[in-house]
């Protein structure tokens, strides 16, 4: 079982949903964790407070923000492993905001790339994203698979992407480019289509949501999370770009009926106009292959979809206060 026991681990995006999780993972695994979250005045850490204060009391929270050279460096300093997940990541707020998702997820991550770069670190490991290959050209995906970005979102996450493989071919920086298929869990946010559908499941039979047709790839986050922790530990994943994925992949529909069946409850959806991604940019199948993970990780994935949507409707359903479901967050 890989590990990073005893060393000092650096999680940007700490706060997010996958970024929460790996802190958690992290710690109880004997990691020194140091956690960068984005700034705000009411000291909000995100996903980072949901964890139980025993995990959480041994994290060093440091709140910065991507585009500040200053705070990315300090938060680099003095840590040996930089698992980079910060980012700006909900699609449909790219087409509302694009150069925000620039900013940060470009330019942010050339700050975390030449602070890592400057300070020495041992080992970086950057989320990239299945987004980055609009729908599928030939399945399964595999890492040579062509670029073609669908969104703002994807464009800017590509250029992240590159700065990333420039900075390991230019400077000898150590870094792996992980890309992860869908992920989900307990603790998403309402932003993602799993979230969406049980949190609304658990409040009604009638669902509004957008197109039913798109097929994902979808990987539970303790699977993720591992594939993280494998790439941080693997010498011959520096300098690769590797997929996080099942191989096996559902409609949006399909999950409607899953859903159904978990909670024994006939679902009707009524298509909401709002969440309509416009034609050319949403994105129709994603499915992954994850040989060169079995291969280069000893990765494999280990919680199959029934399991994990169970595991998943059991945390929302003890935490739907923490969701308005009748809101469309975009």
């Amino acid at each position: 079982m890989t590990t990073l026991a005893g060393k000092a681990v650096l999680v940007t995006g700490a706060g997010g949903f996958i970024g929460g999780h790996l802190v958690e993972h992290l710690v109880r695994d004997g990691a020194r964790v140091r956690a960068m979250c984005r700034y705000n005045s009411r000291n909000d850490r995100g996903t980072i407070d949901w964890l139980d204060p025993e995990v959480s009391g041994e994290v060093e929270v440091v709140p910065g923000e991507l585009r500040d050279v200053e705070s990315v460096a300090a938060a680099v300093e003095g840590t040996e492993v930089v698992l980079h997940l910060g980012a700006q990541i909900a699609i449909p707020y790219s087409y509302v905001n694009p150069r925000d998702f620039v900013e940060v997820n470009a330019l942010g991550t050339l700050n975390v790339a030449q602070a890592a770069l400057r300070h020495g670190v041992e080992r970086i490991v950057h989320t990239s994203t299945s987004e980055v290959y609009g729908t599928a050209q030939t399945v399964p995906i595999t890492e040579s698979h062509p670029l073609e970005p669908q969104s703002p979102y994807a464009a800017s996450k590509i250029a992240a992407d590159k700065l990333m493989d420039s900075f390991h071919r230019s400077f000898d920086l150590p870094v792996t480019i992980l890309r992860p298929f869908n992920t989900y869990g307990p603790r998403q946010s309402a932003r993602a289509i799993i979230p969406t559908i049980i949190g609304q499941a658990l409040e009604g039979s009638t669902l509004r949501l957008g197109a039913l047709h798109p097929r994902r790839d979808l990987t539970f986050v303790q699977d993720t999370t591992a594939g993280f922790v494998a790439a941080a530990s693997s010498e011959g994943a520096i300098g690769r770009t590797i997929h996080l994925g099942t191989h096996r992949d559902v409609s949006v529909g399909e999950l409607v009926e899953l859903v159904g069946e978990l909670l024994d409850r006939e679902l009707v959806v009524q298509t909401d106009p709002a969440r309509v991604r416009p034609p050319n940019s949403e994105v129709q199948r994603l499915l992954a292959s994850p040989a060169l993970a079995r291969q280069i990780l000893g990765w494999e994935p280990r919680v199959d979809l029934r399991d994990g949507l169970a595991r998943t409707i059991e945390w929302i359903e003890r935490n739907v206060r923490r969701y308005r479901v009748g809101d469309y967050v975009i």
